[in-house]
């Protein structure tokens, strides 16, 4: 007979999905429990020591918390649990960044600091989106922030290379820039499907000073994103079609793909798939222009430097 362990779900199968939670809560305590040893959080060994690990009693002590309490939470009673609390026993049992998001997501509990995730713009993923062209492709965060983008995406609205860098944001665009507005057709129902999206990621961030800031800006600068955000609308990303009036090549009608790029729903590269042939068609005109700029750009720069070089020679002889 197979000795290898049954899958979580079969395992609990006779336990509700919260009793499922708790027990598997439980036993994460436990197993990070028992592999830490007296000596590693400061705490003198007393007397023979009869199973591996920490004691209940010397968690609940390190934690600041009652040791009652916490043997409940071992033995999967059904309490509540604080943020403030599980941030104490996540730093007791020395938890990594991994660990520490696994206790959170057990406990159904967000996290007063949670990990930063990697905007994981690689040079790798750049030549992806490079290999892509000509069909349109960024990457973005859950903030709606434009990390990285291909030649044909960086005019398919308006140039992003002349937008500064932090102004780079979707709904900051959407909302502020009188272009994006003529070229988004279909702005109602996609600014409306922008918002929703957002509000919903921005519930594992509430708390970070960036997204604030993002939400208090668009607040002042925009009542049309006022009036959507009062709404209170939640929505996840999806799969979907978009068009857009492009001011170069004209009508484009795309279907768009999310593809994500880490372990959580964060950074994500889109890409834009023509839905007919006149977009197929016009979507090699826009990246011949965008090929074009760019090799115009890079020869441009290639005599500034020349003239800059001649002149410091002028200045030396």
């Amino acid at each position: 007979m197979s000795t290898a362990a049954a899958p979580l779900s079969l395992v609990h199968s006779s336990l509700s999905p919260d009793q499922a939670r708790r027990r598997e809560l439980a036993t994460f305590l436990r197993s990070r429990r028992e592999r830490i040893s007296p000596e590693q959080v400061g705490l003198p060994v007393v007397g023979r020591r009869r199973t591996p690990g920490l004691r209940r009693e010397e968690v609940a002590q390190l934690a600041a918390v009652g040791v009652t309490w916490y043997t409940w939470l071992e033995q999967s009673r059904d309490i509540q649990v604080s943020a403030q609390v599980l941030d104490a026993i996540a730093r007791a049992l020395l938890l990594g960044p991994n660990e520490r998001s696994h206790l959170f997501s057990l406990a159904e509990t967000q996290d007063p600091a949670p990990i930063t995730m990697c905007p994981t713009i690689t040079p790798a993923l750049e030549t992806i989106m490079k290999g892509l062209e000509p069909l349109p492709a960024a990457a973005y965060n859950s903030r709606c922030d434009v990390l990285a983008y291909n030649r044909t995406y960086r005019h398919l609205i308006t140039d992003l290379e002349a937008v500064p860098s932090e102004d780079r944001n979707l709904l900051w665009l959407a909302f502020t820039d009188p272009t994006w507005k003529r070229v988004l057709l279909d702005y109602e129902a996609a600014t409306s499907a922008m918002v929703a999206r957002f509000r919903g990621a921005m519930a594992e961030h509430v708390a970070e000073a960036s997204w604030k800031s993002l939400v208090k800006r668009l607040r002042l600068a925009s009542p049309e994103f006022e009036e959507k955000w009062q709404r209170h609308e939640v929505g996840l990303s999806s799969h979907g079609e978009k068009r857009f009036l492009n001011p170069h090549v004209g009508l484009l009608h795309f279907e768009f793909t999310h593809l994500w790029l880490g372990p959580k729903v964060s950074t994500r590269l889109v890409t834009y798939t023509p839905a007919d042939d006149e977009t197929r068609e016009r979507i090699e005109r826009l990246h011949a222009y965008a090929v074009e700029v760019e090799e115009r750009e890079v020869e441009e720069r290639e005599q500034e430097q020349a003239q800059e070089q001649a002149e410091r020679q002028a200045v030396r002889v």
